[in-house]
């Protein structure tokens, strides 16, 4: 099992989410998060400088068989791709274990994903 873990642009949110529920995932978590990146810039508007460093994202978590690694990472590379400075970091870490608390069930039976 893996865990998938995205940062991606707030108006490609939408996107991502629909790839991924093509992709067979439907159980998620996001939030709404603020960043920095390595672009540096300020905005000056009527003589009071402002600090736009700071961009809204979205955060997106999930867990999937490693059998639907792939797939769910190509979902959002697809869908959250631009090109442009800003489009998103994926991270992919191992779940050793997880647990379904209604049923008991463990390991890949847990998961809602086929």
């Amino acid at each position: 099992m893996k865990k998938i873990e995205a940062i991606v642009r707030k108006t490609k949110f939408e996107e991502v989410r629909a790839a991924l529920h093509e992709a067979d995932i439907d159980f998620l978590s996001w939030w709404e998060v603020k960043g920095q990146g390595t672009a540096r810039q300020g905005l000056i508007f009527r003589g009071i400088a402002y600090d736009v460093n700071s961009v809204a994202r979205i955060y997106i978590t999930f867990v999937v068989r490693d059998q639907n690694l792939e797939k769910s990472i190509n979902a959002i590379l697809e869908s959250a791709y631009t090109g442009e400075s800003g489009d998103g970091r994926i991270f992919v870490s191992d779940i050793n274990e997880s647990i379904r608390i209604r049923t008991k069930d463990r390991g890949d039976e847990s998961l809602y994903n086929k």
